[in-house]
């Protein structure tokens, strides 16, 4: 029977705590509000999907269609702009937003794009619906504006920064440069 081996110098563990344990005791990679040191967590700007707004905080914008992420891919916090009541694993919250439409309530639409912009600023914040491309690039374009982005190029903005196909209807490039935003 060959012996322990010793755990590095800069780990200090219990007598009675195994390395498995002391490795489950650590908080989650992506538990951002369990994080101690004081840093933000975002998402790496070269991973598909994310845009880095003006201000430099940094968003990800996801197709639902695609599958669930993993590992690094799992967001901290999630808006889902889709018809239907949708939930995942990590907190999130959902806006009645039909496909091809401009969501139900403006306001619930605009508190949740507001609450994605403030969480952007520490965690790994993502917008996704069914593509990925129209109410994900609407909300983006939203973004973008409170990021500074003027109202008139909002649209252009994320079709030039996230996808040159997003925000795909005429009624959806009207909500994202005439709904009232605060700052």
């Amino acid at each position: 029977m060959s012996a322990p081996l010793d755990p590095p110098p800069a780990l200090v563990m219990p007598d009675n705590l195994s390395v498995v344990d002391e490795q489950c005791a650590q908080p989650a990679r992506n538990q951002t509000a369990a994080r101690q040191d004081g840093r933000m967590h975002t998402w790496d700007p070269m991973m598909a999907g994310v845009v880095e707004l003006p201000n430099g905080r940094t968003v990800r914008g996801r197709s639902l269609r695609a599958g669930p992420p993993v590992g690094d891919e799992v967001p901290d916090f999630g808006i889902y702009l889709t018809a239907k009541p949708h939930a995942e694993a990590w907190e999130s919250r959902w806006v009645a937003w039909p496909d091809f439409r401009v969501p139900r309530s403006a306001t619930d639409a605009v508190a949740a794009i507001e609450e994605a912009f403030t969480r952007s600023a520490r965690m790994k914040v993502e917008i996704a619906c069914g593509g990925g491309r129209g109410r994900t690039g609407t909300a983006i374009a939203i973004l973008a504006r409170y990021s500074g982005v003027p109202a008139e190029e909002a649209v252009e903005w994320v079709r030039t920064h996230y996808r040159s196909g997003a925000v795909e209807t005429p009624w959806q490039r009207r909500f994202a440069g005439q709904v009232a935003i605060t700052r």
